[in-house]
């Protein structure tokens, strides 16, 4: 059925199945053309990777804001709510505006109807942001970059941030073959900035630049961020120099990301969209991006990381030994069927004093029997469960207060214990 109201428009969406992954841009350009193509009315940045893409974002947007502009962002995955995905200015899309944007589309392009969730998702961010007139966007990368939904956007600057093993069933099962998807968001004439990278992934990615005249704008190369002893950041770029910068993610892997992030910048600021120094001063001071080393408080706080491929792991086990240095981790550990659990395992669980296996509120989930023995030779005390509820208890049953316990191994992990915030999860914490 046709829906006819906001509400209506709403739950159509909700049951497209955000599993479902059709690699191409046929069916996003036609709907964009039969939109009058929206995005060709707002500049964007563009960012791709595998870790730290996000947070990137995050920075950026927060900078691009603080600096006046009006800022369309759109990421992916949500938390909690799908409305999480498109905002503008900051502020998340609201129910009914969402819906009415839904409706909207469906009237003008009625074929929408066959898209697939995430890009049927990237055609209402974009119609949103022409909608509102937004300076800038800056857009996330749903999977991969070449046939990914969101290469339709218009960029002034692509960015690349460390490339790793994920998604290999349609990445690639080489660094270089992911690198080559990645880099294809690249434009000819459009600078691509590109943080560190293996060997064989930046090979791909030079190749890419080259063979489509992409100016290429290298992380130690061109760029850099450093640590000075009194803990602020200098930053050291093309054409500018800042210092006296603060981060308001935590991490110290957080620095490349606001280090590709303020390259980015740069660049958009040398191509007509300004932003000062205060401004990044400000926006990088200021900016919040949940469920990355996110502390939710409590005796023993509850740590949030949205860790789901082995260096997303290794850079959490970073972060872990800085900000709680010699405390025992109780770890609440999900995952979905195809991550490749078993090097996230192998370096996750060694640091842990116990490990919750539990599932994920998604049918992609791995139940915590399947590979219960397979995480056993890596931690002395390894339980699985039923319910998430059932492990946070666990959790909490073996810990003391001055522990931490860690939330990890997907996402929807993540965006699950911070529903209950405020909630159940609340109960879940010693007495006083």
């Amino acid at each position: 059925m046709t829906p006819r109201t906001p509400a209506e428009a709403l739950e159509f969406f909700s049951h497209l199945s955000p599993s479902s992954i059709k690699l191409g841009l046929e069916r996003v350009e036609a709907a964009l053309e039969a939109l009058g193509h929206p995005e060709r009315r707002f500049p964007a940045l563009h960012v791709a990777g595998t870790n730290g893409k996000g947070s990137t974002c995050a920075f950026a947007s927060a900078a691009l804001l603080a600096a006046g502009h009006r800022v369309g962002l759109y990421t992916s995955p949500h938390l909690v709510r799908v409305n999480e995905r498109i905002r503008v200015d900051g502020v998340e899309i609201a129910d009914e505006l969402f819906g009415q944007r839904i409706l909207e589309v469906l009237e003008r392009h009625p074929e929408a109807t066959s898209l697939t969730y995430f890009e049927f998702g990237t055609v209402v961010a974009f119609w949103h942001f022409a909608r509102e007139a937004v300076d800038v966007a800056v857009v996330e990368v749903g999977l991969g970059g070449r046939l990914d939904a969101t290469r339709a956007c218009q960029p002034l600057v692509t960015a690349i941030t460390p490339v790793s093993f994920d998604h290999t069933e349609y990445l690639g099962h080489t660094l270089e073959a992911i690198a080559g998807e990645k880099a294809g968001i690249l434009k000819p004439g459009v600078p691509v900035v590109v943080s560190r990278q293996e060997p064989e992934a930046l090979a791909a990615i030079e190749r890419a630049a080259r063979n489509v005249g992409a100016p290429l704008v290298l992380e130690g190369r061109d760029f850099s961020l450093d640590a000075r002893s009194e803990g602020s950041l200098v930053y050291q770029g093309p054409g500018m120099s800042l210092e006296g910068l603060t981060l308001g993610l935590r991490g110290g892997h957080q620095r490349q990301n606001a280090g590709v992030a303020l390259a980015s910048l740069e660049q958009l600021t040398s191509r007509g969209v300004q932003v000062s120094s205060e401004a990044i001063r400000t926006g990088f001071a200021g900016t919040r991006w949940p469920g990355r080393l996110e502390e939710l408080g409590g005796s023993p706080p509850v740590v949030l990381d949205g860790a789901h491929n082995p260096a997303g792991v290794q850079v959490l086990l970073e972060g872990l030994r800085s900000l709680y240095p010699g405390r025992r981790v109780h770890c609440v550990f999900g995952v979905v069927a195809d991550k490749d659990r078993g090097p996230m395992l192998r370096a996750l669980l060694p640091a842990c004093a116990s490990v919750h296996l539990t599932p994920l509120d998604t049918p992609r989930s791995l139940a915590p029997e399947r590979y219960l023995d397979e995480a056993r030779p890596w931690c002395a005390d390894v339980r699985a469960y039923t319910s998430l509820d059932a492990a946070l208890a666990g959790a909490l049953s073996q810990s003391a207060s001055h522990d931490v316990i860690l939330c990890t191994g997907s996402l929807f992990l993540v965006g699950s214990v911070r529903a209950k915030r405020g909630g159940n999860l609340g109960a879940l914490h010693h007495s006083p």
